[in-house]
This record gives structure tokens, sequence and C-alpha cells, in this order.
């Protein structure tokens, strides 16, 4: 869901400040603790492929799984609601009852993810977790984007090799925007350091343009046509909700790429909220990387279904009801569609602290916002 500029943003800044480079260890929950399932600081964590029960599943491990037009969803991150540790159940449970609803591709740790609230050995832990979930469920071709911005170029390399070790296939990237002001004039700066990035990375690179996040940075365009030149950047989730952009970008990298496969795009185009998802189609894009997919897969990909079959009425229809429950996501953020999850469909709990928890008063007003969207989804 996108922070329009109508309502406060109140979703966490995507990056890091990470301040030490140890990995922490972990150790399984125990039973006394509520949930199961959960790992807490203090056992060392074990390589990803060590994790893996099969051979059959380690080879999936590092499958080429290719970007294609469509929904995805960037997850939750759930945890222990008494000791907030991570709960890695949930977390599985939840990527394949996404998947299951037919979803194209999963991105952890995003805004959704609370990235911010995580140190590098549990982002990696979601990540690797929800690889393992999905190949374990049958859908090893499912492909997990995993978000990998930092204010340092060094540290969001690290990222996008951790994210890489644990099953990662993409790397979205926020530019860095903390020194912002200190950057070399025309994009200087910021073309260096997504160039730097994607050179160094294991994995290729979605730059991800969010101007809520960065300070109100804004990238253009023209940036990000220069850097889509770039064999390992592949595409942008455009978070702005400029869809002027979206066509310009839409257009010119179709236009340079020597044969253009609509099922294969060799730059992904997404929108960053369900709330424009055919305006975004409109204008030329591939689909979504949008929040609310969380609480309504379905509808999300019925609506882009609809409007790709030329069911425009239809689609419409869909859209505005998607467009009305996103705007509940867009003002309660994590926590609202934390709350959303558990009122509808049994779990979601809450983020971690300092994220506050929901009074009764919220909880009922964000269940009531997403009932109209909600029985929608269960319909479908």
């Amino acid at each position: 869901m996108a922070p329009h500029l109508d309502v406060p943003d109140v979703s966490s800044p995507a990056g890091s400040f990470t301040g030490s480079f140890d990995r922490i260890p972990f150790r399984a929950a125990t039973s006394s603790e509520a949930g199961t399932g959960c790992l807490a600081p203090t056992e060392s964590l074990s390589s990803p492929s060590s994790l893996f029960e099969s051979d059959s599943v380690e080879e999936d491990f590092h499958m080429t799984r290719p970007l294609a037009p469509g929904v995805y969803v960037p997850t939750m991150c759930f945890f222990n609601q008494e000791t907030e540790d991570i709960d890695i159940d949930t977390i599985a449970r939840h990527a394949v009852r996404l998947a299951e609803a037919g979803v194209t591709g999963l991105a952890t740790q995003g805004s959704n993810g609370e990235a911010v609230h995580l140190s590098h050995a549990e982002r990696e832990l979601v990540t690797l977790t929800t690889r393992k979930a999905l190949n374990e469920a049958g859908f090893s071709h499912v492909p997990i984007v995993v978000g990998c911005g930092a204010q340092s170029t060094r540290e969001t390399i690290r990222y996008c090799r951790e994210a890489w070790e644990a099953g990662g296939d993409y790397a979205l990237v926020l530019p860095p925007s903390y020194y912002a002001p200190l950057f070399a004039p025309s994009s200087e700066t910021i073309e260096e350091y997504f160039t730097t990035v994607a050179d160094a990375s294991p994995i290729p690179l979605i730059i991800y343009n969010y101007p809520g996040a960065v300070n109100g940075m804004d990238l253009t365009s023209d940036v990000i046509l220069k850097l889509a030149q770039h064999p390992k950047i592949v595409g942008v989730k455009l978070t702005c909700g400029n869809t002027g952009k979206l066509n310009r970008v839409a257009a010119a990298t179709r236009k340079q790429s020597k044969e253009y496969d609509p099922d294969r795009p060799d730059f992904l185009v997404l929108a960053g909220s369900a709330d424009f998802s055919i305006q975004s189609l409109i204008a030329g894009g591939h689909g979504i990387l949008a929040g609310l997919a969380n609480i309504a897969p379905k509808a999300c990909i019925e609506t882009i279904k609809l409007y790709n079959a030329g069911r425009y009425q239809e689609a419409q229809q869909v859209q505005e009801v998607v467009s009305r429950g996103d705007w509940t996501a867009i003002q309660g953020g994590v926590v609202g569609v934390k709350a959303g999850l558990q009122a509808w469909m049994g779990y979601g709990g809450y983020g971690r602290s300092p994220l506050p928890k929901p009074t009764a008063e919220q909880t009922k007003s964000w269940k009531e916002g997403f009932r109209e969207l909600v029985l929608l989804e269960k319909s479908l």
C-alpha cells in the first residue's frame, strides 16, 4: 500500500543502521512461551543449506526464477506475542497461504515485514523460512524479492549477499537518503550507489522508489531509465504513485528490449500499491507489489486478471473494492494490516516494539474497513 501524501506516513522507513555486523544466534522457543516455532537469540543460526531436510529441497534453493507480470506480496513478519521472538511457523504458513492463492512472487524485508526491527541474522531467518516453506509446499518456482536497502553501499551489498544465501532471488533496494544533502549533483551519487551494488550483488536488483521512506527523495524516470541499462538491474517498484513516470519507464524499457516478451519482460515495472492496479496496467505496467495482498491476494489477482481479459467494467468494480480496502491499510500501516489479519484470518498479532498495539476502537474500525474486501476475497 502506498503512503499517499494525503495521509500521515505511519510505516517504518526502509534501510538499516545496524550497529554490529556480528550474527545473532538463536534458540528454539520453549513450550512455555506463547506460540510454537519461535526463535530467540541464544543458539547459533545454521547456514541456510544445512537447514534443509532433503536433497530435493536443497537442489531447488538457488534455481532460476524469472520475474513475470502479476501480483507480488511484501509479506509480514510475525512475532511471539510475549517475547517478540520471530514466529517462524506463522511466517511459513502465511507464505504458503499466499502462494496457494496464486500470487506471482513474495517479498521479505520490506516495511510490511518490519525489516528495520530485525537484525541481519533475523532477516536471513525470515527469508530462509519463506523459501523453505514455499519449496516444501510445492512452490519452489515462486521467486522471493528481498529488501536490501541500507544507508551505506557496503551494508547494502552485505544485505544482498545474505539475501542470496537465504534463498532470495532478487534484491529490492531503496536509495540511501540520510546524507542526501551532501550527495553529488544530478543524481550522480545515487547512480553510482546502485551501479556499485548491482556489480557486487550475487542477485539482480529491483529499484525501490518510495519517497515517503527516504526523506522525500523521488527518483525521476530519467534516472531509473539510466539505471535500467545495467544488466543486473531488472525492475522497479514505484510507490510514488506517479503513473506518468510508470508509463515513461515501461514504454522506454519495452522499446529498448531486443525481443520484448510480455510474459517475461526484461525490466519489470510494478506499482507499489493495490489502489492503482488498473491505472498502472493502462500505463503499461506489469503488476503490483502491494501490502494489501497480505489480506486479499485473490482480490488483487482478480483485478489484474479481469483487466487483462478485457473485462474492463468488472475489473473497475473489483478495483473500487480493493481501493477502499487499501485506504484502510494505508491509514493503519503495518499495525492496521496485522490487526486486519488477526480479525479476519485469525493470525497476525502485533508488531515489534516500539510499534504500538492497536486500541480496541482502532481494531474495530480497521476490521470494518476491511469487511467489504474480505467478503470479496472469500467469494473468489
